[in-house]
């Protein structure tokens, strides 16, 4: 384990704290790489992801996606959390405490859209950043691109008409620009370049010479990451230090939709039998946003200073921090996943296949 990743609780919380000063001392800075935008798609946000994803995605050989058939439980369980639970439940708990336990400590004129925000969040699952999520916890990386590739399909035609359903509005715009520009951006470009990398140095090197590379590489993907984490505190920075309160009840239902999609998703996947490689990552996608997704969506419909549009900032503040933490707990517990009877059955075909 590199030096990163033993301390990477530390890093997060040391940019975190970086990034809020930054935003405080030099807000003329932040204001103008936030402007530098596309269809609300962040362009040095962009990049860092490549920088992020990138290494990841030298690893995984495309011919190989023809095998995570055999992980169709995993498959079956990230969808259902995902389509069936995740944004249902948000809708629930953003009725719990936004509507009632909270409702007194709130803008009375903002509570609607804020539990709107928190529904838009939740209809999003998460796309690039999951790619850092699953190396992290070791995760099978053909399933995870095999997962987000399959989450993006559906979004294209589930979004709008989910968002519209939990709503209760007849119509609902959906910021295609965004949809479409962070598909091609997040995922396609990062593929395209990755895999023709790969072959090059498979031709030039061989495996070791790809090995080489991912070994220097691997640090960088960290490095982006608390990057990112600097510029998305950087650029609330002010919203923050102004309401803290309000940001710190928004991120409750937040914080207990993420652990109990995750820990369901986990679950299901040790009960059906899945490999922990799988279920990690099936876990992560389960309870993790697309949150450029989700705020660009928020302010098309209701504006850029709306609760809606806050609630969802909330969701990118505490993205990175919170994933940390359910990547510890599905590492810490891999002793405990793999003493299941069903996954014990499940592992032995498959390495008899491998040796």
């Amino acid at each position: 384990m590199s030096l990163f990743e033993r301390y990477l609780t530390l890093w997060v919380a040391l940019c975190i704290v970086a990034g809020l000063a930054l935003g405080h001392v030099m807000p003329g800075f932040f204001h103008a790489v936030g402007a530098a935008e596309i269809a609300q798609v962040n362009l040095p946000v962009a990049v860092l992801i490549w920088l992020m994803v990138i290494p990841m995605l030298l690893k995984i050989d495309f011919a190989a996606l023809r095998h995570v058939g055999r992980h169709w439980r995993g498959i079956g369980v990230t969808l259902f959390i995902n389509w069936a639970v995740k944004p249902f439940s948000m809708a629930a708990l953003g009725w719990l405490f936004v509507g009632t336990l909270f409702r007194p400590y709130l803008p009375a004129d903002q509570i609607d859209s804020y539990i709107a925000g928190l529904i838009i969040l939740a209809a999003a699952p998460c796309t690039a950043m999951v790619f850092v999520w699953s190396n992290l916890t070791r995760g099978e990386p053909h399933f995870t691109l095999s997962q987000v590739a399959l989450n993006d399909s559906i979004m294209v035609v589930a979004f709008a008409p989910l968002v519209g359903l939990l709503l209760g509005l007849s119509a609902i715009t959906v910021p295609w620009g965004t949809l479409v520009l962070s598909v091609a951006l997040y995922i396609v470009i990062p593929v395209v370049i990755a895999q023709g990398v790969r072959r090059i140095l498979l031709a030039s090197g061989g495996q070791a010479g790809l090995d080489r590379l991912l070994g220097r590489l691997g640090p960088v993907s960290l490095v982006a990451l608390l990057a990112t984490l600097v510029l998305l505190f950087g650029f609330q920075g002010e919203q923050i230090l102004a309401q803290p309160a309000i940001i710190g009840l928004l991120a409750v239902p937040i914080l207990i939709q993420v652990y109990l999609n995750a820990g369901l998703a986990y679950l299901l996947n040790r009960a059906a039998g899945e490999q922990h490689c799988v279920a990690g990552p099936s876990a992560l996608i389960g309870a993790s946003n697309f949150f450029e997704l989700a705020v660009a969506a928020a302010i098309s419909l209701f504006g850029f200073n709306s609760g809606a549009a806050l609630a969802t900032v909330v969701g990118v503040l505490i993205e990175v921090p919170v994933m940390l933490t359910v990547v510890w707990i599905v590492n810490r517990s891999k002793g405990w996943y793999e003493r299941g009877a069903s996954v014990r059955g499940a592992m032995r075909p498959s390495v008899s296949r491998e040796t």
